[in-house]
C-alpha cells in the first residue's frame, strides 16, 4: 500500500496548528489566566512552554518522521522502531492510539453544540434569554439535562451531533492530503480571521454603559493581565500552567506523531514544529486573551467577571459570550461568527484525533482508507452514546480526565525518556536537525534529556501524591452517578485491552510476513 504524503509544508503546519488551535485557546486559556494570578500566570506558562511545550513538539515531530520512514504512522510501531530490542515497548505506544479515541468520544459531541449554536445565533433563538440563568437553562435544555420552555428533549442536539459526526467522516474519508490538509489549509486562516474580526469588535466597545465608565475593555485587559505575584508561591498555579501548555499544543496524545509520519525523510521538523507552535500561541495569547474576559468585564464589571471566569469553559463559551454579543448591533451576526470560529477550531481538532486510529488500521491491518474510516466511524458512533445520553451523570468528565489528562502526561513522559535516553541524545539531535532550515539552541539538548522528563515526572508525581486515591475510590461522586462512572471505566479498560490485543495481532502478522519473505 502506498503511504500518503502531505502536499506541502504549509499543509502539514496548518494541520498541526489546526489540531492544537481549539476550545482551549479561546475559552480555557482566559479562564486559567483569570483564576491563577492574572499576568503572573504567564511566568510559569512561558516557562512551561519553553521547557515542556517546545521540546515535546520537537520530540513528537522527530519521532513521527522517523517512524514514518519504517512504514509506521502510530506510536506502537514508532516506539518499536526506536527500541527494537525491547519487545514490550510497543505496548506503551497503545496509549498514543487509545488517548485520541477517548477524547474524540466526547469532543465531537461538544463540537456539535457549536454547530447548533451557530444557527441559534443566526436565527436569534436564544435572544429571549435576558439573564445568565436563562442562558444556562437554554444550554441545559439543549443538552437534554432538563426539559424547559426552550427544549423538550435531546432530539435537537442529537440531530446536530449526527450532522457533525457525518461531516467528520467525510473529511476523514478523503484522506490526509485531500481531506485533512485541505480543510486545515483553509480552515485555520478562516478561524484566525474570524478571531481578529471579533477582537476588533470587542475593542470598539469602549465603555458600553456611560453610567459605569470604569467598565471598559482596557480595564478588562488590565483585570486579566495585571499580576498577582503571590500566586507564584502556589504550586497549583504552576501545575495549571503546565497543564494548559499540554492542552493547547496537543502534545502527548499521539496526533503529532501521526501527522509527522507523512513527512519525507528530508522534510524540516525543527522549523515546522516551531512555526505550528507559534501559530497556536498567537491564537491563544493574543487573540484568546483579548476576547471573552475583556468583553465580559466591559458589560458586567469587575464584581461579576471573577465569577464568570470561574464558571468554566462551557459557561464562558455558551453563556457569557452570547450574552455579550447579542447586545451589540448586528448581534446575531457576531454570535454566528463566534460559534462558527469555535466550530472550525473544533473540526480541525477532531479530525486530528481520529487520524491515529485510522492510520493504525491502515498500516497494521492493510485496510483501505475507506475500510479504516468506516470501521472507525462505526466503533466510535457506538462509543459516543454514553457521553451523549449520560452527560448529566459525569461520563464526559470521566472520559476527559483519563483521556485528556492522565494518559496524556503518562504518554508524554514515556516518549520523552524513550527519545532522549533510549534512542540517545546524539542520534536524537542529529535526527531532529536532518533537513532543518534552523539550528535549535544547543542548551535544548540538556533540556530535552533532563529538564523535560523531570518536569513531566514531577507533574505525574504530584498527581499520584495528591489525587489518585480519592479519584480511584470515587470520592466526591454521588451514589446515583457511581454506576455510570464505573461503567465508563469498564468501557475504557475493555478499549485499552482490545487495542493492546490488536497490536499483538498486528506484530504477529508482521513477523509471519517477514518470515515468509525471507524464504
Amino acid at each position: 500500500m502506498v503511504r500518503e504524503k502531505w502536499a506541502s509544508r504549509l499543509g502539514v503546519i496548518m494541520a498541526v496548528a489546526g489540531s492544537a488551535i481549539g476550545l482551549g485557546n479561546f475559552l480555557r486559556f482566559p479562564g486559567q489566566v483569570a483564576q491563577n494570578g492574572g499576568g503572573a500566570f504567564m511566568i510559569p506558562y512561558f516557562i512551561a512552554l519553553f521547557l515542556l511545550g517546545l521540546p515535546l513538539m520537537w520530540i513528537e515531530w522527530t519521532i513521527g518522521r522517523f517512524g514514518g520512514g519504517f512504514g509506521h504512522s502510530t506510536a506502537p510501531g514508532m516506539f518499536h522502531s526506536l527500541w527494537e530490542k525491547n519487545r514490550f515497548i510497543k505496548y506503551f505506544g497503545v496509549i498514543g492510539v487509545f488517548g485520541p479515541i477517548v477524547i474524540y468520544l466526547y469532543y465531537v459531541y461538544i463540537e456539535s453544540w457549536l454547530l447548533g449554536y451557530s444557527l441559534f445565533a443566526l436565527t436569534g433563538k436564544y435572544n429571549g434569554c435576558g439573564s445568565s440563568e436563562a442562558m444556562v437553562a437554554f444550554l441545559h435544555g439543549y443538552q437534554g439535562l432538563e426539559k424547559n420552555q426552550f427544549f423538550s428533549g435531546l432530539s435537537t442536539a442529537y440531530l446536530f451531533f449526527l450532522a457533525t459526526f457525518f461531516l467528520n467522516g467525510v473529511v476523514l474519508y478523503f484522506g490526509v492530503r485531500k481531506g485533512i490538509e485541505r480543510v486545515c489549509k483553509y480552515g485555520v486562516p478562516i478561524l484566525l480571521v474570524l478571531a481578529v474580526v471579533l477582537v476588533v469588535r470587542v475593542f470598539l466597545l469602549g465603555a458600553p454603559d456611560p453610567s459605569h465608565p470604569e467598565n471598559n475593555v482596557i480595564d478588562g485587559l488590565g483585570y486579566l493581565w495585571n499580576p498577582d505575584w503571590s500566586a507564584l508561591l502556589n504550586a497549583k498555579v504552576w501545575l495549571a500552567a503546565a497543564g494548559q501548555i499540554f492542552f493547547t499544543l496537543s502534545c502527548g496524545i499521539g496526533v503529532i506523531l501521526t501527522y509527522a509520519s507523512y513527512l519525507a525523510k528530508d522534510d524540516d521538523v525543527a522549523l515546522s514544529g516551531l512555526t505550528a507552535a507559534s501559530a497556536n500561541e498567537f491564537a491563544e495569547v493574543v487573540l484568546g486573551g483579548s476576547l471573552v474576559i475583556p468583553a465580559a468585564y466591559a458589560f458586567f464589571g469587575a464584581a461579576s467577571v471573577a465569577a464568570i471566569a470561574k464558571g468554566g469553559v462551557f459557561n464562558l463559551g455558551f453563556v457569557t459570550m452570547p450574552m455579550v454579543l447579542k447586545q451589540l448591533a448586528f448581534g446575531e451576526l457576531f454570535g454566528f461568527l463566534w460559534f462558527l470560529l469555535l466550530f472550525i477550531a473544533g473540526i480541525t481538532s477532531s479530525i486530528s484525533l481520529a487520524q491515529p486510529a485510522i492510520a493504525f488500521l491502515e498500516d497494521e491491518f492493510d485496510l483501505s482508507r475507506r475500510q479504516a474510516v468506516l470501521a472507525f466511524m462505526a466503533a466510535t458512533f457506538i462509543l459516543t452514546q454514553p457521553a451523549i445520553l449520560f452527560l448529566g451523570q459525569g461520563v464526559m468528565d470521566e472520559l476527559d480526565f483519563w483521556g485528556g489528562s492522565v494518559f496524556l502526561v503518562v504518554f508524554a513522559t514515556v516518549e520523552t525518556i524513550l527519545f532522549g535516553w533510549v534512542f540517545g541524545m546524539e542520534r536524537a539531535w542529529t535526527e531532529l536537525h536532518a533537513g532543518s532550515d534552523i539550528t535549535i539552541p544547543r542548551p535544548y539538548r540538556f533540556v530535552i534529556k533532563y529538564v523535560t522528563p523531570l518536569f513531566l515526572l514531577t507533574i505525574l508525581g504530584c498527581w499520584l501524591i495528591q489525587d489518585w486515591l480519592p479519584i480511584l475510590v470515587l470520592e466526591g461522586v454521588t451514589a446515583a452517578n457511581r454506576p455510570y462512572i464505573l461503567f465508563t471505566r469498564l468501557i475504557l479498560i475493555v478499549m485499552f485491552l482490545g487495542l493492546t490485543l490488536m497490536v499483538r495481532l498486528a506484530w504477529n502478522r508482521r513477523q509471519t510476513r517477514e518470515a515468509h519473505n525471507a524464504r
